[in-house]
């Protein structure tokens, strides 16, 4: 791997067309995220970030350093963490975590009192939306009138710098985005720095995991009562979308709900799901093994 004492990000090279396929064909092949053309700018940018910190002067020099050998795969993983977006923030886009509330109410009500809620959040980020997961559910279990059954939630994300801020649980004021105050008083408590900590009864509940959506198949998570899914698939081919999404739906348990972002998707449907009827929000119900819903 060639290198630059004195390259710097004010002598950035310019990626051609070929170098930007080439780098393209790579991330989709490992990661299934689709960077268009007018995303270029974003992809140079970031490996030019990461190639100035090595002193490697051209794109192709870098490539073939992260597809060769075990030192190109821990490199890879490094790149990932850069090419990762975390743009996210706690109860981001109300309605959906509304949803949520509503059909853990639901699976309550018919008085599931022994076996624990099963929740996916599916690329957590830096685990924000997790956490939101959890104080719906926290919340939902305090006001139920049944036994209450417990819960856990799975937290996935392929960046593993993502899972470690997860796993810290700690965040500025500016991303507590859709929090109620009540919300805030009640699940975080002031740290060093201005910072907010999430408290250790929601921590408890959460295992963040490193996963490849690309192989989710076969991941051992199942029967799940929820899974929330959102800006994600956005990233993805239209026939990856629908792959994906099919395998969520057999993750689900019978009753269970799956949630995506609006309008990620339009023009699928899968025969084991049905439509929440919300325009707010794009949610389906797994149907029970006879094709009614649970």
């Amino acid at each position: 791997m060639q290198k630059t004492p004195n390259w710097s990000l004010q002598q950035l090279p310019e990626m051609d067309m070929q170098q930007l396929h080439q780098w393209q064909a790579l991330l989709e092949a490992r990661t299934g995220v689709c960077v268009t053309d007018q995303r270029r700018m974003f992809l140079q940018t970031s490996l030019a970030t990461r190639m100035r910190e090595l002193q490697v002067e051209d794109y192709q020099s870098y490539y073939e350093y992260v597809t060769e050998g075990p030192t190109g795969a821990i490199e890879w993983s490094a790149l990932i963490d850069r090419l990762a977006i975390r743009e996210t923030s706690f109860m981001r886009h109300r309605p959906s975590f509304d949803a949520v509330h509503n059909h853990i109410e639901t699976i309550l009500a018919k008085g599931r009192s022994t076996q624990p809620l099963q929740l996916w959040s599916l690329g957590c980020a830096s685990g924000e939306e997790a956490y939101s997961l959890a104080m719906i559910t926290d919340q939902c279990l305090a006001d139920s009138a049944s036994r209450s059954p417990g819960y856990a939630i799975w937290a996935t994300d392929i960046s593993l710098k993502a899972l470690e801020q997860a796993r810290l649980a700690r965040y500025p004021a500016s991303r507590l985005g859709g929090l109620t105050d009540t919300e805030h008083a009640r699940w975080m408590r002031p740290v060093d720095h201005g910072k907010l900590e999430i408290l250790p009864v929601l921590r408890d509940r959460i295992c963040f995991t490193r996963l490849n959506i690309l192989e989710m198949a076969q991941a051992p998570i199942r029967d799940l009562d929820i899974i929330f899914c959102q800006n994600l698939l956005i990233y993805f081919r239209r026939w990856r979308r629908r792959d994906l999404l099919n395998l969520l739906a057999k993750k689900l348990a019978p009753g269970g709900m799956l949630i995506i972002g609006l309008g990620e998707i339009v023009d699928w449907n899968n025969p084991l799901l049905e439509r929440v009827p919300d325009e707010r929000v794009q949610a389906y119900v797994r149907r029970d093994t006879h094709g009614s819903l649970e």
